[in-house]
């Protein structure tokens, strides 16, 4: 393109793509003078002009208003201004759209009615501070008076959401906060904490409790794919009440399998699992985190070696 070459609107239109009208418009309001006109009358752009016009196309097709278009064109402000302005309200926007996002993509799943929809939006609209004195509350009622006692615990099971969360981010925590505002979740939590405390009120150092011990020693019968209820499930549950009874002192006997059934049925909470699910999405961790697989395989195991009115109890949460 030389620079002495001269355009007519409807030359503009085929370079640029732009119809007739919007170029006309755009040099009626002054953003893309022309340079002059013909001896018909008729408008020219320049070189100049063409490229002044193709900024403000691509800078249209941004989201730039018209009015700060201008400011740029005619140097009254700096384009990398304008751009971060822009890019910053573009930010906020995104930020709406995934929160909108999540709401709707949660109450499409569960085919949630107005009223949970509007429960939904709620809880994804929660600012941080809001957000923080739900999760406390949930884990003051978990650990009552062992808060002060596991800090480490409890900063493992708080969720942090992000400045600029993801649409997955968002939808993890509207179903934490549910969960953190189930009563009957948050009894069973509380029990499951009771019942950690217990297996490490003894002397020396914290120990394994039920579920962690579980969970080491079933995951090779797990992906072995052993039958619970059959004979190589024998050893399995050997080493686990083996394990626990010397970890905590007790004798290798009928009492103590009963306590180990009375722990894991409770702490057989598929919720327990999806808590830490959520959690980790919100905070970015790693996943496989999962223990009720190996609990629930260890319960059938533990329950087909007892007395039968003990495996004849319900293998349920306890609320």
């Amino acid at each position: 393109m030389s620079g002495d070459e001269r355009y007519s609107i409807g030359e503009l239109a085929r370079r640029t793509g732009l119809s007739v009208k919007t170029i006309r418009y755009y040099a009626d309001s002054g953003i893309v003078p022309p340079t002059d006109r013909s001896s018909a009358g008729y408008r020219v752009f320049d070189a100049e002009a063409v490229a002044r016009l193709e900024l403000v196309r691509t800078l249209r097709d941004l989201g730039v208003d018209l009015a700060a278009i201008r400011r740029v064109v005619e140097r009254e402000v700096p384009l990398h201004e304008v751009a971060a302005t822009h890019a910053e309200a573009l930010a906020a926007q995104i930020r709406v759209l995934r929160l909108r996002q999540a709401v709707l993509t949660v109450a499409a799943r569960r085919g949630a009615g107005p009223a949970e929809v509007d429960e939904l939006h709620r809880l994804a609209q929660l600012t941080a501070r809001e957000r923080g004195h739900l999760v406390d509350d949930f884990l003051a009622s978990v650990f009552t008076d062992d808060w002060k006692t596991y800090p480490g615990v409890i900063v493992s099971m708080t969720p942090e959401l992000p400045d600029d969360p993801s649409t997955e981010q968002v939808q993890a925590w509207v179903e934490l906060a549910e969960l953190c505002r189930d009563p009957t979740f948050r009894t069973s939590m509380r029990r499951l904490a009771r019942q950690h405390s217990a297996d490490n009120d003894v002397p020396g150092l914290p120990r394994p409790d039920a579920v962690a011990i579980v969970r080491e020693e079933v995951a090779g019968a797990l992906a072995a794919g052993i039958d619970p209820t059959g004979d190589e499930a024998g050893p399995v549950v050997a080493a686990v009440t083996r394990r626990y009874a010397r970890l905590h002192g007790l004798a290798e006997d009928a009492d103590l399998r009963q306590r180990l059934l009375d722990r894991l049925v409770l702490a057989n909470d598929p919720r327990r699992d999806r808590y830490l699910d959520l959690l980790s999405v919100i905070n970015g961790w790693s996943g496989g985190g999962a223990v009720a697989p190996a609990v629930d395989w260890f319960v059938r195991a533990l329950r087909s070696r007892m007395p039968l009115e003990a495996r004849s109890q319900p293998n349920q949460v306890i609320a």
